[in-house]
């Protein structure tokens, strides 16, 4: 059994036990999710570690992105709910990167790439390189604007 899912269930007793309840929800359905994703398909298969990440970095883009959605509608209950779970969510992500580390990043994959001279046409191939490295520690928008922006 993956770390990721032990560490996801053992935390979940725990908040069970000090009756947490926006943090068990929160992580039974992060387990839900992990437990949908490992019988999709034809058969049933375990997850690696990055996998089983992957479905929280998915979740917790739900999570944000349906924050934005009910504040724009106004309903402030409900978006607080929805960042209330973010937060339980970035607990089991890697240290997110700042702007300074994410315009290095999109500097040292200019530089690799060579799409300086390319210009705006260059963006796909620079992403390509950067989209591994910065999988679940910085949010693909905000590199794709820094990439955008250091290129034109």
């Amino acid at each position: 059994m993956a770390e990721l899912k032990e560490r996801l269930r053992t935390d979940m007793v725990a908040s069970l036990k000090a009756r947490d309840t926006v943090r068990t929800s929160t992580l039974r359905m992060v387990l839900t999710a992990i437990t949908e994703a490992e019988v999709a398909g034809k058969a049933a298969k375990e997850l690696t570690a990055e996998q089983e990440l992957d479905v929280v970095i998915k979740e917790a883009k739900k999570r944000r992105e349906s924050e934005e959605a009910y504040a724009e509608a106004g309903r402030t209950d409900l978006a607080e709910k929805e960042r209330a779970e973010a937060e339980v969510l970035a607990d089991y992500l890697p240290q997110q990167l700042g702007e300074a580390e994410i315009a290095e990043l999109v500097r040292e994959a200019i530089a690799e790439t060579g799409a300086a001279e390319l210009g705006p046409r260059g963006i796909g191939k620079v992403m390509g390189v950067l989209t591994p490295r910065t999988k679940g520690k910085a949010d693909g928008g905000a590199v794709a604007a820094e990439v955008k922006r250091q290129l034109t």
